[in-house]
């Protein structure tokens, strides 16, 4: 991993409302994340794990505080240079699929490169480059009500690696699936993690999901309570083993230049 944090937090704090009515979700977070890491967050209902991952997403702006994005202070940028940061370096997998029903699972996967004006030749490639990726291959033509929850799930995440990001942000991915799809999905998140280099935050309320990151930080009432490293994952204890990835697919993905909002 690199010394130079991809994400750093300092003095994070977000206030929703004014006057009496004023809520204080974060109080003041300092947090630095790695390229590469696998970090799961967890913490109560209320105590700021969703709005701090709506803050890495750059779907949110602080209060006040620092983000750092490969060192651009993303929380000096004007929205449209957020879109298009969020646009180019984040994907985003969400308990719910958010899935077109009448749409392919090719198509699904092909819409934020329609957003980005891809080619409709690049876009079916990539597409389907992805969906292999998650084990769909011969799944492309089948519609969300043709494929199990995990299947759907595992379109939605081909979706959010489409465009090869940096970091893949999963609000409860595994929340509407059951213990095996849960495992299955996990696996797969580690295999992004561990095999292509993707960095991967996770919000989750279970601790057997939080046990396959590397990394499982807990916040309670706004602030990091506590940040820990999980010295055994799940999916090194189970053998899940490593396939082969070209150092040209891991690079491009990777390996990716400071961002460019312009």
């Amino acid at each position: 991993m690199s010394e130079t944090p991809l994400i750093r937090l300092r003095g994070i704090t977000k206030t929703y409302g004014e006057g009496n009515t004023a809520f204080q979700a974060l109080k003041g977070v300092d947090l630095d994340i790695q390229q590469g890491d696998f970090v799961a967050i967890m913490g109560p209902s209320g105590s700021g794990k969703s709005t701090a991952m709506n803050t890495l997403g750059c779907l949110d702006v602080p209060t006040t505080g620092a983000y750092l994005f490969r060192g651009v202070h993303v929380e000096a940028l004007a929205r449209d240079e957020r879109a298009r940061l969020r646009r180019r370096y984040f994907g985003f997998v969400f308990q719910g699929f958010h899935l077109l029903a009448r749409t392919s699972a090719q198509e699904n996967v092909e819409l934020p490169l329609i957003y980005r004006g891809e080619p409709a030749a690049s876009r079916h490639s990539l597409a389907q480059r992805a969906l292999e990726r998650v084990g769909l291959k011969g799944w492309e033509h089948h519609t969300p009500g043709e494929l199990s929850g995990g299947q759907q799930q595992r379109v939605a995440i081909a979706r959010a690696i489409v465009t090869e990001p940096q970091v893949l942000l999963a609000d409860e991915p595994t929340g509407n699936l059951d213990t095996h799809r849960s495992q299955e999905i996990m696996e797969l998140l580690w295999r992004l993690n561990a095999e292509q280099g993707i960095t991967v935050l996770m919000v989750t309320h279970e601790p057997d999901m939080a046990a396959y990151a590397k990394r499982i930080v807990r916040f309670v009432d706004g602030v990091v309570e506590s940040d820990e490293r999980n010295p055994h994952p799940v999916a090194l204890q189970a053998g899940v083993t490593h396939e082969t990835v070209s150092d040209a697919e891991v690079s491009g993905i990777a390996g990716k230049e400071a961002p460019h909002v312009a």
